[in-house]
């Protein structure tokens, strides 16, 4: 291991996630936006309803993550509150997939489990995760707040969902890093808001 190559890599990858991080500390719409998401997702969990996350690869990893932040805790000590990620049904994703389509892995299951009030989650760094856009656009059918997480651009999902949390960055490993400090951000709203 080369440690001029590495410390290099570690400097300018920390900096880089610092960088991102500091455009959203200026970004007083993004953060307005973020409190947007949480007002939707505390009146949707005050009233009875559910959180339903998903994402593809890393993305998917982190709307697993978030889900088990609301329904176990995440800073209080408090109940549980009912949210759930799509991708992690294995039997139900290789079922639908083979027998439909991957493009509708995650429509088929809001279709089966969204109610109208219900708030859709969809993460893509891309914003143009076809199995993501094909969700958003059920869950509006079946009056689902609908919530996309992206990069820079918004890809097609910015116009498919009521808000849309854009990381100004094109690379996938900081726009990562920053949805899932969101998604903190988002989960302690939340929990203080509805039990603080």
């Amino acid at each position: 291991m080369n440690p001029q190559l590495t410390t290099s890599i570690c400097a300018t990858r920390i900096a880089e996630s610092i960088s991102v991080k500091q455009l959203l500390l200026e970004d007083v719409a993004f953060q307005a936006m973020l409190e947007d998401v949480a007002r939707l997702v505390t009146e949707a969990l005050r009233c009875g309803h559910k959180v339903m996350l998903m994402g593809n690869g890393g993305s998917a990893a982190d709307a697993q993550h978030l889900a088990a932040e609301f329904t176990g805790r995440y800073l209080l000590e408090r109940r549980a509150l009912p949210a759930l990620a799509l991708n992690v049904n294995t039997s139900a994703i290789t079922a639908i997939g083979n027998d439909y389509s991957f493009d509708m892995i995650f429509s088929r299951q809001i279709e089966a489990f969204g109610l109208p009030g219900d708030v859709a989650i969809g993460l893509s760094t891309s914003g143009n995760s076809r199995n993501v856009l094909h969700a958003m656009q059920t869950a509006r059918q079946c009056q689902l707040g609908t919530v996309a997480m992206t990069g820079q651009s918004g890809g097609v999902l910015k116009d498919a969902v009521d808000l849309c949390l854009r990381i100004p960055s094109v690379e996938t490993p900081r726009i990562q890093e920053c949805h899932i400090m969101a998604g903190h951000i988002l989960c302690e709203i939340v929990e203080r808001e509805l039990c603080g």
